[in-house]
């Protein structure tokens, strides 16, 4: 079993830890450091994974990522409101694994069609474990509380990891579109 914790700063130095494991990887995609240009009335957010090595840059981090959840947070248009959970080891509560999210609603084109309302990853060196999986059971009830009556979960072709992951947890595969796999899981909302 995985804890799913809200994001706080007692995970800083083992965020930075995971974060150098998924660039080392080739995954930056999965770093956890946000960094993005302002677009229109959103004016950009950039944090640096040297940056990050500061307690208070790091605290604005978890700040960002806490409030995101607020629909009236700054974020790029178009992008949804999320809460994000880190994920730990159950085994030491304090060593971040991953993150998981749940996008609140997904009206916007990107997540209607690949993005989806979930995003999970897992540190390369705390994967095959039951992380994802676990992480993605807890998140389904939630959703559900939210209201929303069915989550879309999308991963790449090539990833049967994360295909799997879904599977396990009651996805059923719509088919495929720009280079994702389409998966539906009922929430029972």
């Amino acid at each position: 079993m995985v804890l799913l914790a809200i994001p706080h700063v007692r995970f800083h130095r083992s965020f930075l830890d995971a974060a150098d494991e998924f660039r080392a990887a080739g995954q930056w995609q999965h770093d956890g450091i946000l960094s993005l240009p302002a677009d229109g009335d959103f004016p950009g957010i950039t944090f640096t994974r040297e940056g990050l090595e500061e307690p208070g840059e790091f605290a604005r981090l978890v700040a960002n990522r806490v409030g995101d959840a607020d629909d009236d947070a700054p974020r790029p248009p178009g992008w949804a409101a999320t809460t994000h959970w880190w994920m730990a080891d159950p085994d030491r509560p304090d060593e971040f694994v991953g993150g998981i999210s749940l996008r609140h609603s997904i009206d916007h084109p990107m997540l209607a069609s690949i993005g989806g309302h979930v995003g999970y990853g897992v540190r390369p060196g705390a994967r095959r474990r039951g992380f994802a999986s676990d992480a993605l059971r807890q998140v389904v009830p939630l959703a559900a509380a939210r209201g929303i009556p069915r989550l879309l979960v999308t991963c790449d072709l090539d990833n049967e990891a994360s295909a799997r992951t879904i599977e396990a947890n009651g996805g059923e595969l719509e088919g495929e579109l720009r280079g994702k796999r389409r998966y539906w899981i009922a929430t029972d909302a």
